[in-house]
């Protein structure tokens, strides 16, 4: 047997791009697109279109993630979503090593010689940021501030001298990557006082154009609400003011929120009931989706939630009650008058048609009230 020879060749990383992995945003029929919600929206993308990363910041139930979809939308790219986590590292968002490509040669073409020849490559998997930047993606980053802050330093790069630094493919030569000139970013993030909520590094946030948002204005809340509930306008507004009104209880209160809205007028919907006081189906509902101690108001060591929203409940559809009687009141007194002009423009200006006259106003003022009710 003459010489053996065995070679092992370790080969710079193989590079594999995950496919069918991004979303494509499309405008939605149902989306309800009110005068609040353009102004951010146009906001929004005059940033994005200058190149700056749009943030937008404020407590839940604000609608965050829907107007960065909405806004996502507006510039047509296909979009990569990114879900903040706590045990997120740099790699989750970058990429990293998925194992190995071996490959063995073994030559005895002449019997008394064997050569063998092994390769071993290190796969490399990007993850979503870097198909985001190197394909022009707009990437959406939903409550980013839940990822530890040195899990997004990466970021820092990106959003300035627009370069992702990829350490793990120098021997590869592709240790830096140019960002796509198209590349747009979409930050959400929550309040800093949340659980499960991390202090973002000034250093990020210097790097983008943070859009504070609060609740939608009343009449964004009734159209979203009748959007997704199917409820008539004037059960919505009941709806809306209720929640409204408890979201003033107590200091520094953001809930109950639009969420709330939409879950009352959806359970209203399906049984049939009705915004009233004195609906039994109405109150049950109210008493489970907003009797949550969300203002943290006690009395005695006692919740005084229950009761606050007994009040409220009282007060606005006490309102809604007395607007109702005032209207059916005015209709009535209308009729009655024109009722008294024709008689009195036929010549009939006696006792007895002043006093049918007056009949046919009380009969109508009654199925005006009826109407309303």
């Amino acid at each position: 047997m003459g010489d053996n020879g065995s070679k092992v060749l370790l080969l710079p990383p193989a590079r594999i791009q995950v496919d069918g992995d991004n979303v494509v945003p499309e405008p939605s029929d149902g989306f309800v697109c009110t005068s609040y919600v353009q102004k951010v929206t146009e906001r929004a993308l005059a940033y994005l279109e200058a190149g700056y990363p749009v943030h937008f910041a404020g407590p839940a139930g604000t609608g965050k993630t829907t107007l960065a979809f909405h806004v996502a939308a507006k510039l047509g790219r296909q979009v990569s979503l990114i879900h903040g986590d706590d045990e997120f590292g740099s790699s989750d968002l970058v990429g990293n090593d998925s194992g190995y490509r071996r490959s063995k040669l073994v030559d005895n073409y002449i019997h008394s010689v064997l050569r063998t020849e092994e390769e071993m490559k290190t796969i490399w998997v990007d993850n979503r940021l870097t198909t985001a930047c190197k394909n022009g993606y707009t990437l959406i980053y939903d409550e980013f501030n839940r990822s530890r802050p040195e899990a997004n330093n990466v970021l820092l790069s990106i959003l300035s001298e627009k370069i992702l630094n990829l350490p793990k493919l120098r021997n590869a030569g592709e240790g830096y990557l140019e960002v796509h000139p198209a590349f747009r970013a979409i930050f959400t993030s929550n309040p800093e006082e949340y659980s499960g909520v991390h202090k973002t590094q000034d250093a990020l946030l210097d790097r983008l154009i943070t859009i504070r948002l609060n609740h939608y204005d009343r009449e964004s809340e009734i159209r979203i609400t009748m959007a997704k509930s199917g409820l008539e306008r004037a059960e919505v507004e009941t709806i809306v003011d209720i929640v409204r009104e408890l979201r003033s209880v107590g200091v520094h209160n953001t809930r109950p929120t639009i969420r709330a809205c939409i879950a009352i007028g959806r359970v209203l919907a399906c049984r049939g009931a009705h915004a009233r006081a004195n609906d039994r189906v109405f109150r049950w509902i109210c008493r489970d989706v907003l009797s949550m101690d969300t203002a943290k108001v006690t009395h005695e060591g006692e919740s005084v939630m229950l009761e606050k929203l007994e009040e409220v409940l009282q007060k606005v559809c006490g309102q809604k009650a007395k607007r109702s009687d005032v209207f059916a009141a005015s209709a009535g007194r209308t009729a009655g008058l024109k009722a008294v002009r024709l008689a009195g423009l036929c010549g009939k200006n006696t006792g007895e048609e002043l006093g049918r006259a007056s009949v046919r106003s009380a009969a109508l003022r009654t199925q005006a009230k009826e109407k309303v009710d």
